[in-house]
């Protein structure tokens, strides 16, 4: 496994789509071929520049049509603005950045070229704070793709459609909040298709992985448990899906991710059996990788290595794409061998 010559965006690569905003975050990009090009959807985050004496949050408009911004004086009652990623006013949590989704393309999956507009943004109520980490199935001739959808009203799955990554067209909310993590099989499994997800809620802290199956990606169901934190290990605090998983002779191989309790996220692998999923052959006991590098330990959130895609190139290599220190899109190759290998 060898990281490439990291990071491969950064925030000063993009420009903010609003005016007075300032891009703070290029990470966690989907990735898919397409062609003879490698394609990545890159969540862009960008905030609004702060008042003197204030701290500032945008949200999405749907009524206005557009993003709105709200500066508050430090000194307002029952602001907390200790975090600098929320706001927190009388319970309410804003966050103090607003992410959309970029389109990057690239001839080698090293060099990319980024767009100037957003391939997806903010257009619902569903998506007042923001659309993050999507992920991209190529499934029955169409690219599937899935993003988190961040709200007021809660953490919701949005699923969209694309043929040729020029437009899209949104399917709905595939997922009741909160939940994220989503990764949709790139085939049907006994007629289904398959996807994990990550269900959240106070009652149960350390956020494990699921599966779901659906007759048509809109109506989901069938929820079962899959697997869960291992207590004191480098995934024992939660775990979710990375990038979709990859079908090998040996079983589906899944890139998840996993953090420690003292909040390093680190990738592992799983093997499911190809039939059933939901049984697991193999679980990785150390991480393939884990925040070493200036990039994955310093930066916006430190000690993150987070991935939604990973590619495989003409050559037979495998490129995971993924989100260091939630500010760069790195990558490090390898190849579907070498992390079976790890695993039996």
């Amino acid at each position: 496994m060898k990281r490439l010559d990291n990071p491969l965006i950064s925030p000063s690569d993009v420009r903010p789509l609003a005016p007075g905003f300032e891009v703070i975050g290029t990470f966690n990009a989907g990735a898919a071929r397409l062609g003879q090009e490698v394609l990545l959807l890159v969540r862009v985050a960008e905030r609004p520049a702060s008042e003197p004496g204030c701290v500032a949050y945008a949200a999405y408009d749907p009524k206005a049509g557009r993003i709105t911004t709200r500066q508050l004086p430090l000194d307002t009652p029952g602001l907390d603005a200790r975090d600098p990623r929320v706001v927190c006013l009388h319970g309410q949590v804003y966050l103090t950045s607003i992410s959309h989704v970029r389109l990057a393309r690239s001839r080698d999956g090293i060099s990319f070229s980024i767009g100037e507009a957003a391939a997806i943004a903010p257009e619902t109520t569903t998506e007042e704070y923001g659309v993050e980490d999507p992920r991209i199935t190529r499934i029955e001739g169409r690219y599937v793709v899935n993003y988190s959808a961040i709200a007021s009203v809660g953490i919701t799955t949005v699923l969209a459609q694309t043929r040729d990554f020029r437009s899209f067209e949104r399917l709905g909310a595939g997922f009741c909040p909160d939940n994220k993590d989503v990764a949709i099989f790139p085939e049907k499994i006994g007629g289904r298709y398959v996807a994990f997800h990550r269900p959240s809620s106070g009652f149960s802290p350390r956020p494990a992985m699921w599966l779901a199956s659906s007759p048509d990606l809109i109506h989901w169901g069938d929820h079962r448990f899959l697997a869960g934190p291992r207590r004191g290990e480098w995934d024992g605090s939660r775990i979710g899906c990375g990038a979709p998983p990859i079908k090998t002779e040996k079983g589906w191989l899944e890139i998840y991710h996993g953090a420690d309790k003292g909040g390093t996220y680190c990738l592992g692998c799983m093997l499911l059996a190809l039939e059933d999923p939901g049984r697991i052959i193999a679980r990785s006991k150390e991480p393939i990788l884990r925040p070493e590098a200036a990039c994955e330990k310093a930066g916006f959130v430190p000690n993150v290595c987070f991935t939604c895609g990973a590619v495989e190139l003409d050559d037979g290599s495998l490129v995971i794409y993924y989100g260091g220190a939630d500010e760069f899109v790195c990558g490090v190759a390898t190849s579907v061998e070498e992390l079976l290998s790890g695993l039996l």
